[in-house]
């Protein structure tokens, strides 16, 4: 579709959201083509009318589809329509002021500090090899340390090492930020380098599997999977939960949300408000334990 190749260049989609954006639209355009009784051109699609629309809702709910999913799918629904209206000179109002269903954003599942500070301790506790103990601890402290998706940690080259003051880092859509590196992250990366058996040509990846190859994001997970297990850990316990602890325990500590939205490269600052809603349900557990309802 041209509105992929539209998404991807001009707004910078990351590819995971340009593939289920075109499976939400074809399938909208399926749904539409057989309630109206054959495919129709942009200009027609982008006329839409509150019925048709109604019905495509009710369609997807009745195959379970979750509000989130539904409220993802009318999502593209929407930049489709428009991007059609567009070339097509057609009004869209109607579908593009079609309210989605309500749903309860999910709350990031930090750790606490402590579980936090024990998981790096802890990830390689039980690798087979000094140098494999020291690349899951290394990479653990940049997702919790920097704020790093694994994502973006294990894209790391050897060009990056020695880590500077502040790190480069490519996220979603393509957007670049910069991420300041603290010491603690700095010196577990040193410790791997030392470590590890294999050449670090500059272009090549930073972390390796056993075998030399880029390390695989399960591996990691894998790694604290095992270590929480040990640890007596939810299995919230995850690579992105440690994400989310920088984050939260940052904002505890007075960090300032917009600078918080540019350390994790949010797009959005709403997504980073979210922070807010943990860090307040936390203290509503605290103060739950120390007065307790009579």
């Amino acid at each position: 579709m041209q509105w992929l190749s539209h998404l991807q260049a001009l707004e910078g989609a990351a590819v995971n959201t340009i593939e289920a954006y075109r499976r939400d639209v074809a399938r909208y355009l399926k749904f539409l083509a057989t309630h109206r009784g054959g495919a129709e051109g942009i200009a027609s699609v982008s006329r839409t009318a509150h019925a048709d629309l109604r019905a495509w809702m009710a369609y997807e709910r009745s195959r379970n589809l979750s509000p989130r999913s539904l409220a993802r799918a009318l999502s593209a629904v929407k930049s489709f329509t428009a991007w059609a209206a567009d070339r097509s000179g057609t009004d869209a109002t109607t579908v593009l002021s079609a309210r989605g269903p309500k749903h309860r954003r999910k709350l990031p599942r930090p750790l606490s500090e402590d579980a936090a500070a024990t998981m790096l301790d802890e990830i390689g506790a039980d690798a087979h090899e000094d140098w494999i103990a020291a690349r899951d601890t290394a990479i653990a402290t940049l997702l919790y340390g920097l704020g790093l998706r694994i994502s973006e940690a294990l894209s790391l080259t050897a060009a990056d090492h020695p880590l500077p003051e502040t790190l480069r880092i490519t996220g979603k859509g393509g957007k670049t930020r910069p991420v300041p590196v603290i010491p603690a992250a700095a010196e577990a990366v040193a410790a791997y380098v030392a470590r590890c058996p294999y050449d670090l040509t500059p272009g090549d990846p930073l972390f390796r599997g056993a075998r030399g190859g880029p390390v695989n994001p399960r591996l990691i997970q894998s790694a604290m999977e095992r270590a929480r297990l040990r640890l007596g850990l939810p299995a919230t316990a995850t690579p992105h939960a440690l994400r989310h602890s920088f984050a939260t325990h940052l904002l505890a500590a007075g960090g300032d949300l917009r600078a918080i939205q540019e350390l994790l490269g949010h797009a959005s600052l709403s997504t980073t408000q979210a922070y807010t809603s943990v860090d307040a349900a936390r203290l509503m557990e605290v103060y739950e334990k120390a007065h307790p309802r009579a």
